[in-house]
């Protein structure tokens, strides 16, 4: 009966009920897809976890930050969303690095895993929003894998106190996919979803801050919420181009004016952050102003580096951590970057029915605009890591264009073969920017390197040259380092960290008048609170061994008003002037910071001569449970006080 039932005469039953044998499409499988951009970028950047820390703020973020050091606490939690530490208010990015102290400490390779996986899933989540926003897999498959593999992310991932970028990508590209999840069915709840995520990523870093911006820009393309004068027929050559099925959208589509009313909110969360970033960079002393840079050099600047960038998306080349900025700019080099722009703007214009091109270009110009240097914090003219958002754009362009135009050939020779060089091509592109990535990735492995190469590919960088002579100086070569603290003067004169390291060079062989001379240029010249730290501390130093003790108190105070503790040198300085009582408060705070045979026995004696007896003995105590050697602590201890 079963036999029967299932041989049908062939003419009426076989095609309605005969149902073809599926097809196996693993390699469609979006999930197979991600774990092929996450495996690939792991191996990418494999040779991440042997590099070390670099002496580019990695130090003042983790290494000599004793709030991040000490781990994840609730005391470390209060101070990361009071703190206003290097110029920045970032909340989650301290939270983050201080997450890292608790599990690794102080291994590099952990730190720089976490910046890593990070990235990793910044490629995945990149790929699969672009493909739920366009329902094109492939393409978004190819944005993907150039943002994974592109030399000028490399910064973002490679540096680990640029954690701030990497973990703020992450909460925008969550904030896109829950606006995405938004505009199918709108509701408080879902928004809140978004508003949720871009508050995470104000609090990694505010380059996200023009996330509102960005989700305008997805509802003219490709979402196409915005209600358009248009026709049908546009609508479908539109469709045809972009890669979709001819149609309407399958959103609803609203007056613009609606449109910016739905980002109203977020948009106010944008510009609370703005403010906050502001006091923060003024309270860090990082914004320029615009006598040291003005107005109209910042705006040639920056319409130059706009173009800088996308040469560096083509060809990129002479990467380095960072460029200085100019004192003045060619008068061509401006024009020929402005008529660009202005060229490549009318051009997306004039083709604005490839809704991709508007998108790439403004996303582009847009998101960039906190990072172009209109406000102008720090010394870099530009920044690889800034193009880590904004460079999302023209890898869209590049990817839809170079498409498009595959698909029109292909028709116009009605062969599929052509397709073949093409996917060739794009594949030798991708792998040539894995091989320039792996290299760059090992230009990060340590100081010297890092610094060297940045002095090949830059002219007139004096903050290489000062990192570089730091790092030679601590290797004991200080007339190379010298050599480069000098350079890094005549470079730039106003500089107070080349005043400062000249200053310990003429401390260290003696020279104390030209050491005094350089501390006070610095102190003059420095808005950096921990280089001014470092200018009072020593001269204190000098003045101190000059038996002023005077002088040298003040300057130990000044450098303590900075928050930098030199409680053991004040506490000899009052011992030294007959005030025991603050001596003791002075040695009593450096035991407690850093527990030593020597601080004890110092304190002991202070304690002593001011008339402490029993609080003394118990001070000497604590020295003996603690030392290997009490004898030979307190010959240091007397040296100290001898001084």
């Amino acid at each position: 009966m079963e036999l029967r039932n299932t041989i049908m005469p062939f003419a009426a039953a076989e095609p309605a009920r005969v149902r073809p044998i599926p097809k196996l499409r693993i390699l469609n499988s979006r999930l197979v897809l991600c774990l092929c951009l996450a495996l690939g970028t792991l191996v990418l950047y494999s040779g991440l976890t042997r590099n070390g820390f670099v002496n580019f703020d990695d130090d003042r973020y983790i290494l000599t930050n004793p709030h991040v050091r000490g781990g994840l606490d609730g005391t470390t939690i209060a101070w990361a969303f009071k703190s206003f530490d290097e110029a920045n208010w970032h909340p989650l990015t301290w939270l983050s690095h201080a997450l890292d102290c608790h599990f690794f400490q102080l291994n590099p390779a952990g730190h720089h895993y976490t910046s890593l996986l990070l990235h990793v899933l910044n490629v995945m989540l990149l790929f699969l929003v672009l493909d739920r926003l366009t329902k094109s897999k492939w393409r978004s498959l190819a944005v993907a894998a150039l943002f994974a593999t592109h030399p000028i992310n490399v910064e973002s991932v490679a540096w680990i106190a640029e954690r701030k970028t990497v973990l703020s990508m992450l909460f925008f590209l969550l904030a896109v996919a829950a606006y995405a999840w938004y505009v199918r069915k709108p509701g408080i709840g879902r928004y809140l979803l978004i508003a949720a995520a871009f508050a995470m990523g104000l609090m990694s870093k505010p380059m996200v801050t023009t996330l509102p911006f960005a989700l305008l820009l997805l509802d003219y393309w490709p979402l196409q919420r915005m209600n358009l004068p248009s026709t049908p027929q546009r609508d479908a050559e539109a469709s045809k181009l972009e890669g979709e099925t001819p149609g309407p959208s399958q959103y609803s589509a609203r007056p613009i004016w609606w449109l910016l009313l739905e980002k109203v909110p977020l948009l106010a969360t944008s510009i609370a952050s703005a403010i906050v970033t502001v006091m923060a960079q003024k309270a860090g002393g990082a914004v320029s102003s615009t006598i040291a840079k003005p107005l109209l050099l910042r705006l040639q600047n920056s319409a130059v580096c706009y173009a800088v960038y996308i040469a560096k998306l083509i060809w990129p080349a002479h990467l380095a951590v960072l460029y200085p900025y100019p004192r003045a700019l060619p008068a061509g080099e401006v024009l020929a970057s402005a008529l660009f722009l202005v060229t490549t703007t009318g051009l997306v214009l004039k083709y604005r029915e490839r809704r991709y091109l508007v998108v790439g270009w403004f996303w582009y110009l847009g998101t960039m605009v906190p990072m172009i240097g209109l406000v102008q914090v720090g010394n870099q003219a530009m920044a690889d890591r800034y193009a880590y958002l904004p460079f999302i754009g023209l890898f869209v362009m590049t990817v839809w264009g170079v498409s498009e135009w595959a698909e029109t050939v292909t028709q116009e020779h009605r062969h599929a073969l052509w397709k073949w060089p093409l996917v060739a091509a794009s594949l030798s592109a991708v792998v040539a920017l894995a091989f320039i990535t792996r290299i760059q990735v090992g230009y990060w492995h340590d100081d010297t390197r890092l610094w060297s190469h940045a002095l090949e590919v830059t002219q007139g960088n004096f903050v290489a040259e000062n990192n570089l002579g730091a790092i030679l100086g601590r290797e004991g070569r200080d007339e190379e380092a010298a050599a480069h603290f000098r350079m890094a003067s005549m470079l730039e004169p106003g500089d107070p960290v080349s005043q400062l390291n000249l200053g310990i060079y003429a401390q260290k062989h003696g020279e104390q008048v030209q050491a005094i001379k350089r501390y006070e240029t610095a102190l003059l010249l420095a808005t950096d609170s921990r280089v001014r730290a470092g200018a009072y501390a020593n001269l204190g130093q000098i003045y101190y061994a000059q038996r002023d003790y005077v002088r040298a108190r003040a300057h130990f105070e000044s450098a303590m008003m900075l928050n930098d503790p030199f409680p053991l040198q004040l506490g000899l300085l009052a011992g030294k002037m007959g005030d025991w009582d603050a001596a003791s408060r002075y040695f009593v705070q450096a035991v407690s910071a850093e527990p030593s045979d020597v601080g004890f026995l110092l304190l002991a004696h202070a304690l002593k001569s001011g008339g402490h007896d029993e609080n003394a003995r118990r001070a000497y105590r604590q020295a003996q449970s603690i030392s290997s050697d009490v004898e030979k602590a307190q010959q240091i201890a007397d040296q100290l006080q001898a001084q």
